[in-house]
């Protein structure tokens, strides 16, 4: 893998906001030592756009931002945009400087997209989530981190993968390819920021939908498709944030995803802000998102991610 990537989406992020995306390049970490489970794949070569998103993922990896001062917690970012395409310029980058920021190592997650040709269709997301989760912990001592420190933060799309790999972690989506395989794919806690939770009617009407489950699918494909399914007991802590208004996740997909962990005793923390949309990533100064990233810090901290 050569640095290419990260310095394209770097340069492609810094279009929207130069003082906000400011840092060196990250470092790069290929997922798979080969091809992808279940082959397939895009043609030609990825597209990175001028703000920064990302498709034709054909060999799936994780950016790598560390920090001055690591405390040995560490972060998988998983960008929205339907699963049509990853923000990386608009939300994972600004969220692991946000993470380093504060002493947290991000994992910047570029995974494949399922309507790019996958064999595995739907399942190839899941499966490079649980990869690079199980990949940080493998690799947690040459990081200089903690294994039982490993945390989700997904955006949209991106939050509908970091819960689907916090609730559904015990389904093995794939044979192991490796050691590395044999070590746990539950992350510690996960942070769902406008998420995409459930495909189930009413609330089917999402990009992400279509490219998971298609246009018409059965009741039994959308149900399975759903984070909030796979809620039970023993799920990590889950902190959610979703603005009332919000026109493209309808808001009662965070609801449905609170009333769930309540339902099964798991610890969630929901922020609904009164007003905000869609893709405001780490919060927009002067508004009911700007405090989003105040919050999560706070609970970070309280599950021994980072410093109060």
């Amino acid at each position: 893998m050569t640095g290419r990537r990260p310095l394209l989406i770097a340069a492609a992020a810094s279009l929207i906001a130069p003082a906000a995306l400011a840092g060196p390049a990250p470092e790069t970490m290929g997922l798979w030592p080969g091809s992808p489970p279940g082959g397939g794949g895009p043609l030609g070569p990825e597209h990175v756009s001028q703000d920064g998103a990302v498709s034709r993922v054909a060999r799936p990896c994780m950016h790598i931002h560390r920090p001055d001062r690591p405390n040995g917690a560490a972060v998988l970012v998983a960008a929205g945009g339907g699963y049509r395409r990853i923000e990386m310029g608009k939300e994972a980058h600004p969220a692991a400087l946000w993470l380093t920021a504060r002493g947290i190592t991000a994992f910047m997650l570029v995974y494949r997209l399922p309507g790019e040709g996958w064999v595995d269709g739907p399942m190839a997301p899941l499966q490079d989530a649980q990869r690079a989760i199980r990949l940080i912990r493998a690799r947690a001592a040459s990081h200089g981190l903690n294994p039982a420190r490993v945390g989700a933060l997904g955006f949209s799309a991106g939050g509908h993968l970091m819960g689907l790999a916090a609730a559904w972690s015990d389904f093995r989506t794939y044979a192991p390819v490796d050691s590395v395989d044999f070590l746990s794919a539950r992350p510690d806690d996960a942070a769902l920021i406008y998420p995409i939770v459930t495909l189930e009617p009413p609330y089917q009407h999402s990009a992400a939908r279509v490219a998971l489950v298609g246009h018409h699918p059965s009741p039994q494909a959308s149900a399975e498709w759903s984070v909030q399914t796979h809620v039970r007991h023993g799920c990590p802590p889950i902190f959610l944030a979703q603005a009332k208004d919000d026109p493209i996740s309808n808001p009662a997909n965070a609801v449905i995803m609170d009333q769930a962990c309540l339902r099964a005793d798991v610890p969630v923390e929901f922020h609904q802000l009164p007003t905000g949309g869609h893709g405001f990533g780490m919060g927009r100064p002067g508004g009911p998102t700007g405090a989003w990233p105040g919050w999560y810090r706070a609970w970070l901290a309280r599950h021994d991610m980072a410093v109060s």
